[in-house]
């Protein structure tokens, strides 16, 4: 099975099971750092294993790779988008993929990272799940698919999500464009809806200093108080993208 085969497959899994999300940020005190975006298919292999194994060569799978290794491989599919689109994707060849797939161990785990110079670079992330995610090999990929999950839980064609780290305030920011529009993107998930009900999405912020205050009183902080950890239901979240807005404020240095 190849990288791009077993990266589809493993994208396609979100749509068939519940799955565990993770947006995971290590943010330096010059507000560069790295983000790392998990999903967690586990299930899966638990429902699947022995026949996802048999496609693997019955081999389990421990693979690192970059975005631009996809791309060439769907150079072709790639080259019949629009420039734009092309330019997105191409922008994203930085980005590194880590795939897991154990039989015995029953896991599948995804997790997508890069550095960035600052926090505004972040929302690339959302726009590298949403273009993987389209690529089926069908030559009719589209960078932002508002039927795309990715589209309703980050920067897709109803929202707009971004990040900033300024005089000690950390801001992650969901804005909704329509809410009717939003309600439609969540309905139009169908039966999976109920496969995501015990699906979680959660944020785990790590900050080089104590955290003084977080604006969501859900938040819950590691033992050394520079780690801050939000969870909601994945379908709260689609419900209303909003609901995980945050304002952060470090303690002085």
């Amino acid at each position: 099975m190849t990288k791009l085969k077993f990266l589809i497959i493993a994208i396609s899994a979100i749509f068939l099971v519940s799955c565990q999300f993770s947006e995971n940020i290590y943010l330096n005190a010059d507000g560069s750092g790295k983000m790392e975006f998990s999903f967690d298919a586990s299930e899966l292999m638990q429902m699947a294993g022995d026949q996802m194994a048999e496609g693997a060569g019955d081999e389990d799978i421990d693979s690192t790779f970059t975005f631009k290794e996809i791309f060439d491989e769907k150079r072709d599919s790639i080259s019949k988008l629009p420039i734009e689109e092309q330019e997105k994707l191409k922008a994203l060849e930085p980005f590194s993929v880590h795939m897991l797939m154990s039989k015995n161990d029953k896991k599948m785990n995804v997790d997508f990272y890069t550095d960035f110079k600052n926090t505004t670079e972040l929302q690339d992330m959302f726009m590298a799940l949403n273009a993987v995610s389209n690529l089926k090999g069908q030559g009719d990929a589209k960078v932002n698919d508002s039927s795309n999950l990715f589209s309703s839980m980050g920067d897709g064609g109803n929202s707009q999500l971004s990040y900033s780290f300024k005089d000690g305030v950390f801001r992650r920011s969901v804005k909704v464009l329509d809410k009717e529009l939003q309600k439609q993107m969540k309905d139009s998930l169908g039966q999976a809806a109920m496969m995501f009900a015990n699906s979680k999405y959660r944020l785990n912020y790590h900050f080089p200093r104590k955290v003084k205050s977080v604006s969501n009183d859900k938040a819950m902080f590691s033992a050394d108080g520079k780690t801050v950890i939000v969870e909601y239901g994945l379908m709260d979240y689609l419900s209303n993208p909003e609901v995980m807005n945050l304002e952060i404020v470090l303690e002085k240095e």
